[in-house]
């Protein structure tokens, strides 16, 4: 893909680890998914480091944070737990191109609370991440709100899925118990929680703006389903009074990196709110400035 010299890159919110080591800990349902469901391209090779830094250069993304994603209770058919060594080791790796999130599991319980706090403090975790469909316990149940707390107390942010459940494995079909509506219960009883939710909140997006309009904290990331599918009320949320509460992201290899930029790219979005959709919104929600990564001129 040819592109133009920009004044700015992207940073992608929500990218999964694909390298042959993160693969193995992976079930043996995700070729099946990505050949059928998603259409992806995939081979049990995976993608390196090193060649998703060439991918991420040709779409003009200078960081990526990478999930070590918690899909379920371990036994379970088709869940899986990504050891946070995994993604702490390709951070150390190439510290200027990755940040790490993490996963919960709500059925740790404190346990999983202690090893929250250990992998921000210890190991470099910038934020949290979280599958509730893989659960199926709703963002608003009382088993998560002591991780809750736990990111308000370290000040990260933690990421959900919001929307329909994309994914299922045999015999572990996931229910869709991401409705945003039921942030509006963890946004008003933990108003200081930064709460993002991913998927774009397809098909119910129109809820997610509701809740990123109504709360402080709430937050809205467009990975998962390609930009030039996304319902025209997304568009104009970003591109209007949302401007301040949406930041991209991928889902790789979901998306792909080039080919999800070029179609944003070729939306037409404001100039400045483009700066800020792909790259300053991220930035001030994660605090990334304390780790030298600058803000793109907004004017």
């Amino acid at each position: 893909m040819t592109r133009k010299k920009e004044d700015f890159k992207a940073i992608d919110a929500v990218v999964n680890i694909w390298t042959t080591e993160a693969l193995r800990h992976r079930p043996d349902w995700t070729d099946e998914f990505f050949v059928g469901k998603v259409k992806g391209k995939h081979t049990s090779a995976g993608t390196s480091l090193e060649e998703m830094i060439d991918m991420m250069d040709e779409a003009g993304i200078e960081y990526s944070f990478l999930i070590a994603a918690k899909t379920g209770r371990p036994g379970l058919p088709g869940c899986y737990h990504m050891p946070p060594e995994v993604v702490t080791e390709a951070v150390a790796r190439y510290p200027k191109r990755f940040f790490g999130l993490v996963g919960i599991d709500p059925f740790q319980g404190m346990d999983g609370v202690r090893a929250l706090e250990d992998d921000v403090k210890n190991k470099g975790f910038i934020g949290a991440h979280l599958y509730p469909h893989w659960f199926e316990l709703a963002p608003n149940h009382a088993k998560y709100y002591p991780f809750y707390a736990k990111c308000i107390e370290l000040d990260i942010p933690i990421q959900m899925q919001v929307g329909q459940s994309l994914i299922y494995a045999k015999d572990n079909r996931c229910r869709s118990v991401g409705r945003p509506i039921f942030l509006d219960d963890v946004a008003c009883d933990l108003p200081e929680l930064k709460l993002i939710g991913t998927h774009v909140g397809i098909p119910w997006h129109e809820e997610m703006i509701a809740m990123s309009w109504k709360h402080e904290n709430v937050y809205i990331c467009t990975d998962a389903h390609s930009p030039k599918y996304w319902p025209e009320s997304v568009w104009k949320y970003i591109n209007s009074y949302g401007q301040d509460k949406v930041i991209f992201g991928t889902d790789f290899p979901v998306l792909r990196f080039g080919r999800t930029v070029e179609e944003v790219k070729n939306h037409g979005l404001k100039p400045i709110v483009e700066k800020k959709f792909m790259r300053n919104n991220v930035i001030r929600l994660y605090g990334l400035e304390k780790h030298g990564v600058e803000l793109a001129h907004e004017e």
